[in-house]
């Protein structure tokens, strides 16, 4: 049997050949994942032996990373805020980023018992929904997907972390339909989601289209790019999703949109147009106004 070592040693050469960043920690991912073990081991065991039905699974794995699929994909989960969340292909893999908006949430609401309804627009994953229902015990969630199968995979990733009595996801268009027809479901144990809402959550598409085929392999392949696209200017998105925002948020409520570099002033004026005014800005870990937190205009 091969170790551990060796088989690290020639997987980092081959991804980084590829043009992989951080080769070796993404070869050390996947053959703790080959291998059905934690990827520190490898660090504190390097030496271990593998065998080669695992060598083989390695293999395949370095393989697909070599051709810029990326990890998560690969491993077909990723990691949001410290909860565990599967993938498909009709899925925007989560990215740290997003999390900012979660900071977000927990510094405007810091009751973590209130019975908050809270609504997710292009909810992919679930991760935006079902970590801030995580954070509050009585909150009750709705998460809308244009896709049917990140609405499935939403659904999939609310019963593994146990939050599938206090959500329901639906397939939408942004918030059509939605407006006055009450949101009653009956995944939430007879009393409906509820509305208007406390929190409205939304990471919606914001590159602009002509850059999206110039983005890294691992994105422009692997992402949808229904998730990607936001038309010409990157805000076609918030054109449509503001208006249904404004008629859907509560009059105390808060909105929390993610953005793209540079975003922020034309967002908050088409939010301006719709009735809402900007509370605040959050940037990410990298310093770049990340959310817009809006709530409802004083008239």
């Amino acid at each position: 049997m091969t170790q551990a070592a060796a088989l690290l040693r020639d997987a980092a050469v081959q991804l980084e050949a590829a043009g992989v960043e951080e080769a070796r920690r993404d070869a050390r991912l996947l053959l703790a994942e080959a291998l059905g073990v934690e990827a520190h081991r490898l660090i504190l065991e390097p030496q271990t032996n593998v065998p080669p039905a695992a060598a083989d699974r390695f293999a395949g794995f370095v393989a697909a990373r070599a051709a810029r699929v990326p990890v998560s994909r690969i491993l077909g989960r990723r990691e949001f805020w410290g909860l565990t969340f599967r993938l498909s292909p009709a899925t925007l893999d989560p990215r740290p980023d997003s999390e900012t908006l979660v900071e977000a949430v927990l510094k405007a609401f810091p009751d973590r018992m209130a019975p908050l309804r809270v609504l997710d627009f292009g909810t992919g994953t679930g991760c935006l929904l079902l970590a801030v229902l995580s954070e509050y015990p009585n909150a009750t969630g709705l998460g809308i997907d244009k896709a049917e199968d990140a609405v499935a995979t939403a659904s999939t990733n609310a019963d593994d972390l146990g939050l599938a009595a206090r959500v329901e996801f639906r397939t939408g268009d942004w918030g059509q339909g939605l407006g006055g027809q009450g949101l009653g479901g009956q995944g939430l144990g007879g009393q409906g989601v509820g509305e208007p809402f406390d929190i409205i959550l939304s990471n919606p598409p914001y590159i602009e289209a002509a850059v999206v085929p110039a983005l890294a392999p691992e994105v422009a392949r692997h992402d949808p790019l229904l998730a990607l696209a936001g038309g010409a200017d990157g805000l076609d998105a918030y054109r449509r999703l503001l208006p249904d925002v404004a008629r859907l948020l509560a009059p105390q409520g808060h909105a929390f949109l993610e953005l793209g570099q540079g975003q922020a002033a034309d967002v908050a004026a088409l939010a301006q147009q719709c009735g809402l005014m900007q509370r605040a800005l959050h940037a990410d870990l990298a310093g770049i106004a990340r959310c817009l937190e809006l709530v409802p205009g004083s008239g």
